[in-house]
């Protein structure tokens, strides 16, 4: 998969936007830097009570419009913060071809610059999975002012690139390395998945925490998380300066998040 430059992205088919402050859900198409399509979706605050907008990214597979995906845009809208989500590249109807992690700092970054554009002065990203991978390398890259989060939290996140010690996982490689495996990925799960390996392999995770500082940043972890044991949330927390969340009897990802996670992490995200 390729690991070309991560650049900056204009935006393109905004047509729907109006005021930040009218109660309305709005979708737009995102263009990024390296020309990949992202569908977005915004929701403004519930409650008003802040200016922040949480840009959440989903894990693999996912998209803006799966059923967990919503449930955690509306609690954090409750919470007060404007959400905007999106489908990363390979999922959804955005375009292009999922590259696992590398490129999508470019889709996260569009969304991020999207919710300024909206008139959002504070802007937090919350990522899951994948999603919470690219919040920790996206927050370590990009260093424009319209771009970079002012607060992340990565949710069930991966510290190493390649990790196949869970049965889970090593189906993941599968998935993302064996034709067939792409098939099903394409078919089943509504992914389309590039076929190119890394080339360079991409900043890690754990690489990237000690670039985030002094954004306040949190890390999330389910003693039951089943893709990643709990090595990895102690090893990113371990890297730089970061509050470790380990939550008991959660599982991995936005499936697993429930609403009472999902209001804490709100509270934090408008706060921190």
């Amino acid at each position: 998969m390729s690991s070309e430059a991560e650049g900056r992205f204009h935006i393109l088919d905004v047509s729907s936007l109006t005021s930040v402050h009218r109660p309305m859900t709005r979708r737009a198409m995102l263009r990024t830097d390296d020309g990949v399509r992202i569908e977005a979706v915004y929701e403004p605050s519930r409650a008003s009570v802040t200016d922040t907008a949480v840009v959440l990214a989903h894990g693999f597979t996912g998209s803006a419009d799966r059923p967990a995906v919503r449930r955690a845009a509306r609690v954090l809208a409750e919470r007060g913060a404007a959400v905007v989500t999106f489908s990363f590249r390979g999922h959804g109807r955005s375009g292009g071809r999922s590259t696992v992690g590398d490129r999508e700092v470019l889709d996260l970054s569009a969304a991020v610059r999207w919710a300024r554009e909206l008139g959002h002065a504070r802007v937090a990203t919350l990522g899951f999975s994948m999603g919470g991978s690219v919040v920790l390398r996206q927050a370590a890259l990009e260093h424009g002012a319209a771009g970079r989060a002012d607060a992340v939290a990565a949710v069930s996140a991966p510290a190493r690139w390649y990790y196949r010690g869970t049965a889970p996982m090593r189906r993941v490689h599968w998935v993302v390395t064996r034709p067939a495996g792409r098939l099903v990925g394409r078919y089943g799960f509504g992914t389309r998945i590039d076929s190119r390996a890394w080339d360079p392999v991409p900043l890690s995770p754990v690489e990237a925490v000690p670039l985030i500082a002094p954004t306040p940043l949190l890390i999330v972890h389910g003693d039951r998380d089943a893709y990643f044991p709990l090595d990895h949330p102690r090893m990113l927390a371990a890297a730089g300066d970061a509050e470790l969340w380990l939550e008991r009897g959660m599982g991995h990802a936005e499936n697993a998040a429930d609403e009472e996670l999902l209001a804490r992490l709100g509270d934090w995200l408008t706060r921190a």
